[in-house]
């Protein structure tokens, strides 16, 4: 089986089997074992994540959102009613410059900010992880795509040949 995956990667790639990467060798096993090649990415990240990046990623789907911006700017709005109408009768809890407001506004910053880059980076490695099924798929399909060329060229070199033609 090894000099069949050789000789299919010197035929299609014109290098060795042991000179292949990693990826390129996949692809040249995958056509040897006649078996696709193609997988669901997104099944196979989501079942590597960990709670905690999953609760990330709930966090940045929910903080990026339009009902959040909603929330939160009725939030402060009451925030702002409620301390400028209490400060007539002087029973306020944050007075103008809404200190303890400005104070809750900077922590909420300081969490969801490396929260959301996470989430970010783990897109980014989704991504990668996409490419390079992306790659291997269009590879495959390249080199099958060569393969029979070649067989469909030697069938009209046999057709002509019995036929008498040259």
């Amino acid at each position: 089986m090894k000099k069949y995956f050789e000789n299919l990667a010197r035929a299609l790639l014109n290098r060795g089997y042991n000179s292949l990467d990693s990826q390129e060798q996949k692809i040249i096993s995958s056509i040897a074992e006649q078996r696709p090649l193609t997988e669901n990415t997104n099944d196979a990240f989501s079942e590597s994540l960990t709670f905690g990046e999953k609760v990330a990623d709930s966090v940045a789907r929910f903080g990026g959102s339009w009902l959040f911006i909603g929330l939160f700017f009725s939030f402060i709005f009451l925030w702002i009613l409620l301390n400028t109408v209490f400060l007539v009768t002087d029973a306020i809890f944050d007075p103008y410059p809404f200190i303890l407001l400005n104070l809750g506004l900077s922590t909420l910053a300081a969490f969801q900010a490396p929260i959301i880059m996470m989430s970010q980076n783990r897109q980014a490695a989704k991504d990668r992880i996409k490419q390079d099924a992306t790659y291997e798929v269009n590879l495959k399909l390249e080199l099958e795509l060569i393969r029979l060329h070649k067989k469909l060229d030697e069938l009209v070199l046999d057709t002509r040949a019995g036929c008498g033609e040259s």
